[in-house]
């Protein structure tokens, strides 16, 4: 299991989230380059770390309607 250290003021919102309170997925880019998403409501939780090409996809079968 890898452990990234995640700072407080790295976190980022999509331009498509609404104002909705600040309940939202957000990403950062970690230190050795991967994207780790976490939900802002619920930080102590932590987050999922994924290979860039992996979050790519992710983001891609999403912007397609297919997820």
């Amino acid at each position: 299991m890898m452990r990234h250290d995640l700072p407080e003021d790295r976190w980022h919102k999509s331009s498509y989230s609404t104002d909705n309170g600040g309940n939202c997925v957000q990403k950062q880019k970690t230190a050795d380059g991967y994207v780790a998403a976490g939900d802002s409501k619920n930080r102590q939780l932590g987050a999922h770390a994924f290979a860039p090409a992996v979050w790519q996809e992710f983001v891609t079968a999403v912007a397609d309607g297919k997820l």
